[in-house]
């Protein structure tokens, strides 16, 4: 396979705002993996929907025409026109895509740099793909190497020590808002692993209770009981609204969980006390039109995107670092690859050989008489002459060089030595 049938088509938070990505949200991943393995030509494929990106890592034969079926896939329910949908999203191919690839599991590609959420998010998402056989020989090794270059980085660098994750940029926030944050009661719409980390940075901060409303009471006290905190369920949420100082919603609900006119006669309960909302959801939780209402302040996941500025610096000689390690890693991979490329021309050029060799064996030998040991001696030679006669062949096929340069040594050698028939 070549290089350059491999590529990368998504959406991120440096090319489409939330309220465009919010419509490439999708709930359940055997819709998009089922939807992928009917687009013409896409042979290996992996899915990965977050926050903050979505992304298809796949494999084609015919890269221009399956790019244009899996744009339309993934903008299908947008209303967006092709022109719009071509406009939010990036295209990488060949090496960029596997650089690409292996930045964003090392986290140099997500909002804040370092987090450690992606890779597991990553893993999840191959993970999906590979169970249900829509990844081969390929991406599997490809995203192996990934989660191999995103460790390397772990390992090596700094990066983790200086970042900041999603939910803890939201408590930063918090705390521009209300200064301190002791005795603060936070209120978690949604028990996923989002929420758990926002619960995690809000008591480290001195924030005393949390209460979890979920849609399944069930996975809400298995969350509250973590943190001493109160389950309630999600239709209780006005209700507790009047209690709490901050709410942090991550539900993945497909629509709005909480409008404006929800919380504004709840703000003459509270006597107007401030009402911190932060919305992580991708599609959004909470009405944008809450930041209407006095005292209440509503921040989404592309604010947070303000609270990335902290340790730039040494964020920035970090990724520095981790930018050699994926250059390294992405040429090792590129070696696998070619070698991948190599074997079918190498295994044909030693079959044909060896038909040589046992068809000119066959002929010679059936007018002689010779003992069983003259006869292994015969064939020993012949064979020896055989690998001294290739040897330099395929040396030079491996030797390193740009994948050009390989295409056209095999080119070289299929011509030379005739393996391909003639039509």
């Amino acid at each position: 396979m070549s290089v350059e049938q491999i590529l990368i088509l998504g959406v991120n938070h440096k090319t489409a705002p939330v309220e465009v990505r919010e419509k490439l949200a999708f709930p359940d991943i055997e819709v998009p993996l089922a939807m992928l393995g009917e687009v013409p030509d896409c042979e290996e494929f992996c899915f990965i929907s977050t926050c903050n990106r979505v992304e298809v890592i796949f494999t084609s034969s015919d890269p221009e025409r399956t790019v244009r079926h899996i744009r339309s896939f993934l903008f299908a329910a947008s209303n967006l026109s092709e022109e719009k949908a071509i406009e939010y999203t990036y295209l990488h191919q060949g090496n960029e895509a596997i650089t690409h690839l292996y930045r964003v599991a090392s986290s140099l590609d997500s909002m804040v740099v370092g987090e450690p959420q992606i890779l597991g998010q990553l893993k999840n998402a191959y993970r999906e793909a590979s169970e249900r056989n829509c990844t081969g020989v390929i991406l599997n090794r490809l995203i192996h190497k990934a989660f191999s270059a995103a460790k390397r980085v772990r390992s090596e660098t700094n990066i983790g020590s200086s970042a900041v994750s999603i939910s803890y940029a939201a408590v930063q926030l918090a705390k521009k808002i209300f200064g301190d944050l002791k005795n603060k009661k936070v209120l978690l719409a949604g028990a996923g692993e989002m929420a758990e980390l926002a619960a995690e940075h809000l008591l480290s901060q001195g924030c005393t209770e949390v209460i979890v409303a979920n849609r399944t009471l069930e996975n809400a006290v298995k969350l509250a009981k973590r943190f001493k905190g109160k389950a309630v369920g999600l239709n209780e949420l006005h209700d507790q609204l009047e209690l709490v100082d901050i709410m942090v919603s991550s539900t993945g609900a497909p629509d709005l969980i909480l409008r404006k006119n929800d919380v504004q006669p709840l703000m003459r309960r509270r006597r107007n006390r401030p009402l911190f909302f932060i919305d992580i959801a991708v599609p959004r939780d909470l009405d944008p039109k809450l930041n209407n209402i006095d005292n209440v302040y509503l921040y989404d996941v592309d604010d947070l995107s303000q609270v990335v500025e902290i340790n730039k610096s040494e964020r920035h000689n970090e990724a520095a670092k981790a930018e050699r390690i994926i250059l390294d890693e992405s040429l090792k991979f590129l070696g696998w690859l070619g070698n991948m490329a190599l074997a079918p021309t190498i295994a044909d050029l030693r079959r044909k050989a060896e038909e040589i060799r046992q068809a000119e064996m066959a002929r010679t030998l059936a007018g002689l008489d010779l003992s069983a040991k003259e006869a292994k001696a015969i064939d020993k030679l012949t064979s020896s002459i055989i690998n001294k006669v290739l040897h330099n062949p395929i040396l030079h096929l491996k030797e390193d060089c740009h994948q050009s340069n390989k295409q056209m040594k095999l080119d070289m050698i299929r011509r030379f030595f005739a393996l391909d028939p003639r039509k």
